[in-house]
């Protein structure tokens, strides 16, 4: 069994817990002290010395980056990338896969719109046919209606770990072992799943995986990374290049460079990047399994007090749930029911139908309320929550 998290020694590490009840970590976690110095001295360092020059002197330090994420999600250094977003992670992998009329593209109920709008826009233009895979009896993608699809014309199996509108877990595993059996290339977005779960490329059996830096993982907004596996790089020309990503050999040839770095562009933010590495080492030091166990176990408790309180609607469906809770309250719309919690200094989101159009308009709801969960979060957070809902489905 893992240790458990010391949530005091969290919430000290977390100056933004004695300022509000955060409650909306699916968005943007609060970054842990470490973060928040890295990033600052980064930024002092550049700017008594210089930009470029800061970058050459912590050298070392951002190249570490790139280890510590390979450790984080069981991949090698050269396997990632680092770049400004999940999405546009997501976007290098997916739009450097050539499509043919006729190609398949097969997705589930639970996808993001971001990643949707790009199947859409490739199929426009190439005649590929999207396909979203059938939800099974629990809620999670039917892992029997993927394998009865599959065949030579599917070229991508493209699907979200986590999605925005629930606290569902995708089974990402299973996907895995069918896809590697058909020989078709996985895109997994893991952009909910990082930082909260335990994400093993490896036992997953994804070819490619984004994440982002600013929810689960608590690190600086502005980052992301991009897993892609040596299986597959080699056949992967990225959507734009610049000097980084390859080298002008001649007047008229280039040679793109052989590591996942061809995804990303020479200009970055060096600060946010060394604030990323921090944020995926301080997560590894609390222990991932720790950290689920912890998250889970809140979210439980949060759904067990939610389905207590009349006119509360618990939304989430799953075999497997984590740390994303997500409800609707009778006669009032989520947005006013966000508003009136952000009074209250209790943060929360809503994801509304134009990000989930397959899965929340299947079950009609134009938008839910989105309570996402941490670590550092207490049981008295989950009940000034409750309270501030009680309050409000009486009114």
């Amino acid at each position: 069994m893992p240790e458990p998290v010391d949530v005091a020694r969290a919430r000290r590490e977390t100056p933004g817990c004695a300022n509000v009840v955060h409650l909306n970590n699916a968005g943007a976690a609060l970054a842990p002290a470490p973060v928040l110095e890295a990033v600052i001295d980064h930024l002092r360092l550049e700017a008594r010395l210089g930009g470029y020059e800061a970058a050459v002197a912590r050298a070392a330090r951002i190249d570490a980056v790139y280890s510590s994420i390979a450790r984080l999600i069981g991949g090698r250094p050269h396997e990632v990338a680092v770049v400004e977003s999940a999405t546009r992670a997501w976007d290098m992998a997916f739009y450097a896969l050539r499509f043919r009329p006729g190609d398949r593209i097969l997705t589930s109920r639970a996808e993001y719109a971001s990643n949707v709008i790009a199947f859409l826009q490739v199929a426009r233009r190439t005649g590929v046919r999207v396909e979203v895979v059938e939800d099974d009896e629990h809620g999670q993608l039917s892992v029997a209606d993927l394998q009865r699809r599959l065949d030579d014309d599917v070229k991508l199996v493209a699907v979200t770990h986590v999605p925005t509108q629930s606290g569902l877990v995708n089974p990402a595993a299973e996907i895995g072992r069918l896809t590697r059996a058909a020989g078709v290339p996985y895109l997994l977005d893991a952009c909910q799943s990082v930082g909260q779960l335990p994400v093993d490329v490896g036992e997953i059996g994804c070819d490619m995986l984004s994440a982002t830096g600013r929810k689960f993982l608590r690190g600086p907004r502005g980052t992301g990374f991009l897993y892609v596996s040596d299986r597959l790089i080699e056949r992967l020309e990225p959507p734009f290049l610049d000097l980084h990503a390859a080298t002008w050999t001649g007047p008229e040839t280039y040679e793109i460079r052989s590591d996942a770095r061809r995804f990303e562009a020479w200009e970055t933010n060096h600060a946010a990047k060394i604030g990323l590495g921090v944020a995926v080492d301080y997560a590894l030091g609390w222990g991932l399994e720790a950290i689920e166990e912890r998250v889970t176990a809140l979210a439980a408790r949060l759904r067990h007090r939610l389905a207590r309180i009349p006119g509360v609607g618990v939304q989430d469906r799953g075999r497997r749930l984590c740390g994303i809770v997500t409800f609707t309250v009778d006669g009032v719309p989520a947005a006013e029911v966000r508003q009136q919690l952000g009074a209250a200094g209790i943060n929360t989101s809503v994801s509304a139908i134009a990000s989930a159009r397959y899965d929340l308009g299947a079950r009609g709801l134009p938008a839910v309320v989105r309570a996402s969960v941490h670590y550092y979060n207490t049981d008295e957070d989950i009940e000034r929550l409750c309270l501030a809902l009680n309050s409000l489905s009486a009114a």
